[in-house]
Parts: structure tokens; C-alpha cells; sequence
């Protein structure tokens, strides 16, 4: 544990895909494979979009919008989780992987800073974040996190981060000190119960206008303006 630390003042949550970065369509094409092997359909996979949702939550959708008993959806799940794995792991090409732009230069002065925590809020299984991460140079800045892993539905991930931050560090985080940084209206709209601040980037599949429109408390074209970016979090 991390003693308790009164210059803890901001616990800051990234989601990973179209925030930190792209795998080049690692991710969808080992699902894709996974589905097909264990289920014996991808379900529509082409016109659904992944984004802001979890891993679970994307399995249990396609499959149950292709007819899959529901009750098989559930029984097979742990085995389309560990096919989607081990394809996943087959992809991870560090040649695929693209950074977003500012990424590096924002996590090196977030984590000099003696004032925030480092965590991330995202829909990947732990172990599909840590594929990614790893191969992209950025697993070790980040001390603690909430996964699909933890709940199907993404507006539960904020409490769970707190949670575990507060165990981590002794220090209670709440409201605009939990920092959630994300690319889709759902990153936007998942802390919004407790009160979270939101940080839309419109480096994924949306606009900035579309993600203004969630009303986020900052919104950026990218994380290249790294002292913009660090303002808005600790404002």
C-alpha cells in the first residue's frame, strides 16, 4: 500500500482503444476468430460498434443479436475470452500498434506528478489491456485499474477504480478528482453518477462535435498539447 499522501489530488482513468492507442484491427480480428471457433458465428460483427463498451458486453450482443441461446452465451464464455486471448497475443505486432498523438509526453509528466494516480478505465479484459499495453511501451506507468473483466456495463468501472485506488493509497477519491479520459460518448457519460470529470479526445471514431455534445467537462482534437491536457486535469 501507498501511504496516505494529502498531495494525492487526482485519480486519472484512461481508456485505452482510440484514447492511447490503435491496434490496427488486432483486437477485432482475434474476437472475430474467437466468436467463430466457439460459437460458431461472429454474430454482425461488421456493422456493430465496439465503441465505449466491454469485452463482455460486445460478446454477449453479438452473439445474442445472431440467436445464440443465451444460456450457451453464458456457459461458452470463458472459452471465447480465452480464444479471443490467445489470437489476441498472435497480433500483438508492436508494428501494428500506433500510439496517439501526445500519449508518451502526457503519461511522463502525469506520472512525475507528485499529485496524481495513474489507472485505467477501460472494456478490455485485464489480460487483453495488458497484451496491448506491454506491446505498446505503456503497461508500467499505470498502478491500478477497472476492466471489463470486472462488469459487463462500463458505468460501473469508475466505483471500482475508486475503490481500488482508496485501498492502494489510504486516500478517498471522489468526484472531480477522479479524471476520466476517453474517445466515445460512453467514456463520457460512465462517471457521470458519481460525479466524475470527463476528458473527451476525438482521436477514435468521433467527432469532437459528436462528443461536445455529451457535455464532457474539456473536449481535445488529441493529447498533443501536453500542458493543456494536465491543466484540464487538475483544474
Amino acid at each position: 500500500m501507498i501511504h496516505a499522501n494529502p498531495s494525492y489530488m487526482r485519480l486519472v482513468l484512461f481508456d485505452i482503444d482510440g484514447t492511447l492507442l490503435s491496434t490496427g484491427r488486432a483486437g477485432a480480428d482475434a474476437l472475430l476468430r474467437a466468436l467463430a471457433e466457439t460459437y460458431g458465428t461472429t454474430g454482425p460483427i461488421e456493422r456493430w460498434s465496439f465503441g465505449g463498451k466491454t469485452d463482455p458486453q460486445i460478446v454477449w450482443e453479438l452473439m445474442t443479436e445472431a440467436g445464440v441461446d443465451p444460456v450457451v452465451v453464458e456457459a461458452r464464455f470463458d472459452a471465447v475470452i480465452d480464444r479471443y486471448l490467445a489470437h489476441l497475443e498472435a497480433r500483438m505486432d508492436p508494428a501494428r500498434i500506433k500510439l496517439k498523438p501526445g500519449v508518451t509526453p502526457l503519461l511522463e509528466a502525469l506520472a512525475a506528478h507528485p499529485g496524481v494516480v495513474l489507472g485505467l478505465l477501460t472494456g478490455n479484459v485485464v489480460a487483453g489491456a495488458e497484451l496491448k499495453l506491454r506491446s505498446a511501451g505503456l503497461w508500467s506507468y499505470f498502478t491500478l485499474g477497472a476492466y471489463g473483466s470486472d462488469h459487463r456495463h462500463r458505468e460501473h468501472l469508475p466505483a471500482i477504480a475508486a475503490s481500488r485506488a482508496e485501498e492502494l493509497t489510504g486516500r478517498r477519491f471522489a468526484g472531480k478528482e477522479i479524471v476520466i479520459i476517453g474517445d466515445t460518448p460512453n467514456d463520457v457519460l460512465c462517471g457521470r453518477g458519481l460525479g466524475c470529470k470527463a476528458i473527451a479526445v476525438a482521436t477514435g471514431s468521433y467527432g469532437r462535435d459528436d462528443l461536445a455534445a455529451h457535455d464532457p467537462d474539456y473536449c481535445f482534437a488529441d493529447l498533443s498539447d501536453t500542458p493543456a491536457v494536465v491543466g484540464a486535469i487538475l483544474a
